[in-house]
């Protein structure tokens, strides 16, 4: 519901969209067909838009795992009088494995319920709400199969379960004895397309056997990290995936809208798009998590999303997941916001600020991926050679900088570092892009971004590189510093920032803001995960190896259940908060697993500049 815990939510993924169900057996969010259209079941968000619950009468105990190397969530729901388990999963297409996972999605919600023990008796409502709560539907049922309209997108619901269907909502109770099952399936479609078949329980069981063997599928084909942390790592690497839209290749930075970074306040965006930023960092984690085999499929997505705007000397920092470039932020009124946390916003107003360090974040996923690449095409080079020419000539202009600082555009530190970074890595690629006859200008500018970081971004005042030129204020951005090859782990500067941010970002349990200057927003915001997760590859790097493990614990100790967490944790209740679950936070993790096991065994983290 709309105000209980984050952490009382599941993933349900099947790379097209995504769904949250809670502990209870409810659905309380889904946008269908794909991860940014509007949902058909959205309590989250509001009491009254929309879930689709299967609940156990006089529950005592309720435990919950995903199935082996799968986002399948087995629930087992212990009553008075007996014990059930509930299976379920955004289905996979019949057959696909490996790199096919999502190819074909049929857009179904499958759910299976077995009685283990005793007799159980089960309440299921079924309430869908259109367009995010919107528009209520018409019901109509005919032989345990229910077909729900409310505009442009139906649900087919059908399988075992016998339902008194009204005209916006449909209810059951179910008994069920020692080996009794049921199941039902909820498919969308068009309105104004043909229904699809409906589903038999048989089938449903079978379908949630073959997306499990999908999911495990991809995971023995990807995932190629062994080390401390190893099964949160593989899963992160699968929640990344589930966050991935198969048909473009476009990586959502969260699969949910306005879940607040203040309970109560203002600070709540839709981050169901694919930022730059986001990406190019779930591509860098996926390389240690996982085979990065899909990578090429976003380079091409970018290339499709961002040609014609390259062309105007340009470069968006998000899409859509279709490559849309027009997001254009509005508000919801008619919803209430997870606890009461208003508004709730589609669309992101950041989608056309200018960023400048996305044009260091994607070459610098390029060059670590590289391999996996091959030899890129001729708009593919023009493009990577679009990046690094792009920040040769603009590094020194004001932007609003990696947070989106909804202000004036300021000299951020990180952004200029991330034009170095473009430069840098671009020199190396140079001869695969065709470039060759730019790397002397290429290394001249990168020499003056250098030089100006190094007289303007560093205070003796703050002991630190800071946020912006020439003011004192700290920013976590500054620990990839070395993270990106700019200063070695072992320069004063670089211990004395870490140092530094450690002292002063942190709270009592060492986790990290992002910063505490002003940024003209109302309200207070979290610790930042991601950040934390900087600080501990930062401490890894200087040597510090069990504070840095001291604080990955910490950090991961905040994860829920089925080890999913958000952006970031309440200073004050230690929830979690934020959109959920957050990219950010499981790349963060990803990469701080892999920086602490480089650590122990003596070997450098790979952050080298290739030349100055």
């Amino acid at each position: 519901m709309s105000d209980q815990a984050l952490s009382e939510h599941a993933l349900l993924s099947d790379c097209h969209s995504a769904a949250l169900v809670d502990k209870s057996g409810s659905i309380e969010w889904w946008p269908v067909p794909q991860f940014d259209d509007p949902s058909v079941f959205a309590r989250l968000l509001d009491p009254d838009a929309g879930h689709f619950s299967i609940t156990g009468r006089d529950v005592v105990d309720v435990e919950r795992h995903y199935l082996d190397g799968s986002l399948v969530l087995r629930t087992t729901v212990t009553t008075k009088t007996g014990k059930y388990q509930l299976t379920e999963a955004l289905a996979m297409a019949e057959g696909v494995r490996e790199h096919d996972i999502g190819d074909d999605s049929p857009h179904a919600l499958l759910r299976h319920i077995l009685c283990l023990e005793g007799v159980v008796d089960l309440d299921i409502e079924f309430a869908p709400r259109f367009e995010y709560g919107l528009s209520n539907p018409v019901i109509s049922d005919t032989d345990h199969i229910m077909i729900a309209r409310g505009g442009a997108t139906s649900l087919k619901v059908s399988g075992s379960i016998d339902v008194d269907a009204h005209r916006a909502d449909a209810n059951a109770q179910v008994h069920l004895e020692e080996g009794d099952e049921a199941g039902c399936a909820v498919e969308a479609f068009s309105s104004w397309g043909p229904e699809p078949e409906p589903w038999s329980v048989e089938q449903i069981k079978e379908r949630l056997d073959d997306t499990v063997e999908a999911w495990q599928s991809w995971g023995h084909h990807h995932h190629n990290y062994e080390g401390p942390y190893e099964d949160l790592v593989k899963h992160s690497g699968r929640v990344l995936q589930g966050l991935t839209y198969t048909p473009t290749g476009a990586i959502v930075a969260a699969p949910t809208t306005s879940l607040p970074e203040t309970v109560g306040g203002s600070r709540n965006w839709d981050y169901r798009y694919s930022w730059v930023r986001d990406a190019s960092y779930t591509l860098r984690a996926l390389w240690v998590a996982a085979c990065p085999d899909e990578a090429y499929l976003y380079l091409d997505y970018l290339v499709t999303s961002a040609g014609a705007l390259y062309e105007k000397d340009d470069m968006q920092i998000m899409f859509g997941i279709r490559g849309e470039r027009d997001l254009t932020e509005r508000t919801l009124p008619w919803l209430r916001g997870w606890r009461n946390s208003a508004p709730v916003r589609i669309g992101n107003g950041a989608w056309d600020q200018s960023q400048l360090d996305v044009f260091g974040e994607l070459l610098s996923a390029t060059h670590r991926l590289r391999d996996q690449f091959g030899d890129f095409d001729e708009n593919e080079k023009a493009f990577l050679r679009f990046l690094a020419d792009r920040a040769g000539q603009i590094w020194d202009t004001p932007d609003h900088g990696i947070w989106e600082i909804r202000g004036e555009p300021r000299h951020y530190m990180y952004s200029k570092l991330m034009c170095w970074v473009a430069l840098d890595r671009a020199i190396d690629m140079a001869p695969r892009i065709n470039a060759e006859d730019r790397v002397d200008d290429w290394k001249l500018q990168r020499s003056d971004i250098r030089d100006v970081i190094l007289d303007r971004g560093w205070s003796d005042d703050a002991q630190s590189f800071t946020q912006v030129f020439d003011e004192p204020q700290l920013d976590a951005s500054s620990l990839r510093i070395p993270l990106v090859g700019f200063l070695p782990f072992d320069d004063p500067r670089v211990v004395s920032t870490i140092e530094q941010t450690r002292d002063r970002l942190t709270d009592d349990r060492g986790l990290v803001y992002r910063y505490r200057s002003p940024d003209g927003l109302e309200g207070e915001e979290g610790t930042f995960l991601l950040c934390t997760f900087w600080l501990v590859q930062a401490l890894a790097g200087i040597g510090e190896i069990d504070e840095a493990r001291s604080i990955f614990e910490e950090a991961i100790s905040y994860r829920n259940d089925v080890d999913l967490l958000s952006e970031e944790i309440d200073p004050e209740t230690d929830e979690m908060i934020g959109n959920f679950p957050q990219a950010f936070s499981h790349v963060g993790l990803v990469n701080a697993a892999w920086a602490i096991n480089r650590a122990l065994h003596g070997e450098s983290q790979e952050s080298r500049s290739v030349g100055d």
